[in-house]
């Protein structure tokens, strides 16, 4: 529920057992309640339980309230993850259901009958998500109750795909697609961390190489001979320190190596599940259509997208460090930096069959099979999220090279909207009649006025070109 208001949240008066106090109907909302605004905060050790534990609640929260339990359990599992990520989220929204204050204050229940309707408490929550469902028609229209609970069809379809797995599939479905969650996000953390090692790790080996050249270039041409001894002393003494550093490197290069076996075996013994109905955005799988691929998994609960880009025609494509990133057409790889190359970071550029050059910026990880001359296929891994480069958080720039118009405005981008990624904001329109941008040349200007502006992937290998804003 994504609409931020002032913070209230109730407690219900109740009695001792919540047999003795029969539940609110869903025809109406509290009439009363009383501010606990310490509520609003998690507790110090959150409420832990498993499927197996949460089934029961969702049965009898379906049962009290006449809708399905399995879309209980699909909402609680897409809202919070059973009970692992309760908020508060960016919007405000707290507990098991992640339920907005406002809401729960309207229809907040006291299920286990302590005297407080906790949003924090899975058997409240549940139960509220019950009867909320039930007051937006749930009885009748699941369909529409579901969107009632979050105005986005995407989160509808998400929501009932899970049901009718945890329908047919139960536990056995509930384990198999935490396990392979689990197994897919740990994989891909090692990768991540192992990767930054790595870079780390030649970066003190660049420092140290450079420094003992310089040493040996002193020592070949320093007057006199005992400048030359002292300088061709130094990088005696600095070479041992070399030695280490490369073996260190050497050693974060099989750590990387490990973690990259370990990453493409999770994908494997994972492939399965990723085509059941609703597991794909959970495990990060890529969403097709056409014959494209939207280049970041996570669906559009986690991946958003502006419309415009700060300062010239690019997209910057947010979602949570680590997030697998995607071919977004078959193509071959022109251009790649897997250790970084100026404000672009990590990154790589592609011509796509469609005729167009796509380039790639401040990834955390690149692909070892990302590399100049090779071919890739739609939805092939290409790295993970990251925030390398010129980036203030993790996000993946995504921009034509060159940067002539806005990927925002490519059919392929705009046909995921909804399921692959959310809009950040609504259509922009410039009342301008000429581009907003134009083509200025190689060389960017200096001038106040029309100054043109370089690309965050200037220093990358390849062609750029500068824009002036004429339009604005």
């Amino acid at each position: 529920m994504k609409r931020l208001v002032v913070i209230v949240v109730v407690a219900l008066a109740a009695a001792a057992s919540a047999s003795a106090a029969p539940l609110p109907g869903a025809d109406a909302p509290n009439l009363s309640s009383v501010l606990f605004p310490q509520l609003l905060v998690p507790p110090a050790q959150p409420q832990q339980l498993s499927f197996d534990q949460l089934l029961p609640i969702w049965q009898g929260a379906g049962q009290a309230y006449g809708v399905p339990w399995s879309v209980l359990a699909a909402i609680n599992k897409v809202e919070s993850g059973f009970g692992q990520n309760m908020g508060p989220s960016s919007a405000g929204a707290i507990g098991w259901m992640q339920f907005m204050p406002d809401t729960w204050a309207r229809w907040g229940t006291d299920a286990n009958g302590d005297g407080v309707a906790d949003p924090w408490n899975a058997e409240d929550a549940i139960y509220s998500a019950a009867r909320y469902l039930a007051a937006t028609g749930g009885a009748s229209d699941i369909a529409g109750a579901v969107f009632a609970y979050n105005h986005a069809q995407w989160y509808v379809d998400e929501v009932l795909q899970l049901a009718q797995q945890y329908d047919t599939g139960g536990t056995a479905f509930a384990t198999t697609l935490d396990t392979a969650r689990q197994q897919l996000d740990q994989s891909r953390q090692a990768v991540l961390e192992a990767n930054g090692r790595l870079l780390g790790a030649e970066a003190v080996l660049a420092k140290l190489a450079g420094r003992e050249d310089r040493l040996l270039t002193t020592a070949q041409k320093a007057p006199g001979f005992s400048n030359r001894l002292a300088a061709q002393k130094a990088a005696t003494l600095l070479d041992y320190r070399v030695q280490a550093a490369e073996s260190e490197v050497d050693a974060r290069r099989v750590e990387l190596q490990t973690a990259q076996d370990g990453l493409s075996a999770a994908r494997d013994q994972t492939a399965g599940t990723a085509f059941a109905p609703g597991a794909g955005a959970v495990l990060g799988s890529p969403t097709y259509s056409g014959g494209y691929v939207f280049p970041v998994a996570g669906g559009p609960g986690l991946v958003h997208v502006g419309h415009t880009h700060h300062d010239y025609p690019a997209a910057d494509i947010a979602a949570p460090e680590g997030s697998q990133l995607y071919a977004l057409a078959n193509g071959t790889v022109t251009g790649a930096w897997p250790v970084g190359n100026g404000n672009c970071g990590i990154g790589f550029t592609i011509a796509t069959v469609d005729g167009l050059t796509w380039t790639y910026c401040h990834l955390s990880y690149l692909e070892p099979a990302v590399a100049a001359g090779v071919a890739l296929t739609a939805g092939q891994p290409v790295g993970l999220v990251g925030h390398t480069g010129h980036a203030d958080g993790p996000h993946l720039h995504l921009q034509l090279q060159p940067a002539t118009g806005y990927p925002q405005d490519e059919p392929w981008f705009q046909s995921f909207a909804g399921t692959a990624f959310t809009w950040l904001d609504s259509v922009q329109t410039n009342a301008a009649q000429d581009p907003v941008f134009a083509v200025e040349g190689a060389d960017p200007g200096t001038t106040e006025t029309g100054s043109t502006r370089g690309l965050d992937s200037a220093s990358a290998p390849g062609p750029v070109v500068y824009f002036t804003a004429s339009g604005a």
